[in-house]
């Protein structure tokens, strides 16, 4: 069985078909340290993604998952923190939110101008997809640095097949509308900041800071159609800027890097199994945007079922 892409899509995938028995191999075009997951502030929540009567489910799993592997930190990358969704408000939730432990209103203090607070999964994503591939070669899977050039290519080789491809899927299935939205973030040193913010709208402008390992990590943006991963020195100032208007000591933090990432999105997640005929199963798992790390064991755990069923 041959996954296509390396990032947390796919390499969650790889870990619960390999650990269920199936031999697994994963082609990621990228180093996995280099693909677009890597880049991700980190943070668990069902963002800009579609279809929203699916998601609830597939990000509920992930976060019962998350929450486990916050007990061995170190090694996962998985740590549950606390902080405030700015603007945001119960009602305005599907009933995922149910689910999310001590979700509420913020006080006051917490912010100035409501929202929510939340103790929620925050993820060191380098960390973490170390973390799952490690795990998968314990399961006897196997990662190659390899690039599909068709679907049919590695079907040939494979009977069967789960495309986590990503933006990949512009090419392996074109014209099916999966495009980049272009995210840039700052790192900086942490001057202390032990909580996450964020204030998202539908502007292509959002502002959120992450404290992870080492770092803290300022953003962001979300320009739809942007292909461009050099990052902008003036957008760069300004998530500082916007950053600070939150919390005043982010002005004085050290950069110490610039990260651009492209999420790939798509008007909704194609998770589904394409007959291809003589034997041969393809499943699909892609279109997450940017919401990948927090419906990834939920996509997993339906893409294993897709691949359960045309094999049978």
């Amino acid at each position: 069985m041959t996954i296509i892409g390396g990032g947390v899509i796919g390499l969650t995938t790889a870990v619960l078909l390999a650990e269920r028995g199936h031999r697994t191999r994963v082609w990621t075009r990228d180093p996995v340290e280099r693909t677009t997951s890597a880049v991700a502030g980190g943070l668990w929540w069902p963002y800009r993604i579609e279809p929203e009567a699916l998601v609830g489910a597939w990000s509920t799993r992930s976060l019962e998952v998350y929450e486990e592997l916050a007990a061995d930190a170190e090694r996962t990358g998985v740590r549950m923190v606390e902080g405030v969704h700015a603007g945001l408000d119960l009602d305005g939730l599907g009933p995922w939110a149910a689910r999310v432990r001590g979700l509420r209103a913020a006080t006051p203090e917490e912010c100035a101008d409501g929202g929510l607070w939340a103790r929620l999964p925050l993820i060191d994503m380098p960390a973490h997809l170390a973390w799952l591939r490690e795990r998968l070669l314990a399961a006897g899977g196997t990662v190659e640095e390899r690039t599909a050039k068709s679907l049919d290519d590695v079907l040939d080789e494979t009977p069967c097949v789960v495309n986590c491809s990503g933006l990949g899927a512009r090419e392996l299935v074109p014209g099916d509308g999966t495009h980049p939205v272009r995210g840039q973030l700052v790192l900086v040193e942490n001057p202390g900041i032990r909580t996450w913010f964020t204030s998202v709208d539908a502007s292509p402008a959002t502002t959120y800071f992450m404290p992870q390992p080492g770092r803290l990590v300022l953003g962001g943006t979300a320009d739809d159609g942007d292909w461009s991963l050099e990052p902008d020195p003036a957008v760069a100032k300004d998530i500082v800027e916007r950053c600070a208007r939150v919390r005043p000591e982010i002005a004085a933090a050290r950069v110490i890097g610039h990260r651009v990432g492209l999420r790939p999105a798509r008007a909704s997640v194609r998770l589904e199994r394409e007959a291809r005929g003589s034997g041969r199963v393809l499943v699909h798992n892609y279109g997450h945007g940017g919401a990948g790390v927090t419906v990834a064991w939920g996509c997993a755990g339906e893409a294993a079922r897709l691949v359960a069923e045309g094999t049978a």
